[in-house]
């Protein structure tokens, strides 16, 4: 198994940060519990609060992937509905 670096930037509306930030707060705990999972950070950008980014490193990319289809994914996704601007995801290979 190749383990797998997860880069998701978003970017949340300005009136909805507050919700975005407690929303993405709420995986941190249950992902970091999750098999496979060997990192799970949330950072904000310090000149944009509205610009949120998670650094994930996974054991394998099937894990990572077993990650993005479980229930609390579904939750946050619905419950941030309209109130994300933006979403990226860089699915990187550590290389040193």
């Amino acid at each position: 198994m190749s383990q797998l670096t997860i880069v998701a930037n978003i970017h949340a509306h300005p009136d909805r940060i507050d919700l975005v930030k407690a929303e993405l707060e709420k995986l941190i705990p249950i992902t970091r519990g999750e098999k496979g999972c060997l990192q799970y950070d949330l950072h904000r950008d310090n000149n944009n609060p509205a610009h949120f980014m998670f650094y994930e490193n996974w054991e394998s990319r099937e894990l990572w992937q077993t990650h993005m289809s479980a229930p609390h994914l579904a939750a946050y996704s619905q419950a941030t509905e309209g109130a994300v601007v933006e979403f990226v995801l860089n699915e990187m290979t550590p290389i040193a």
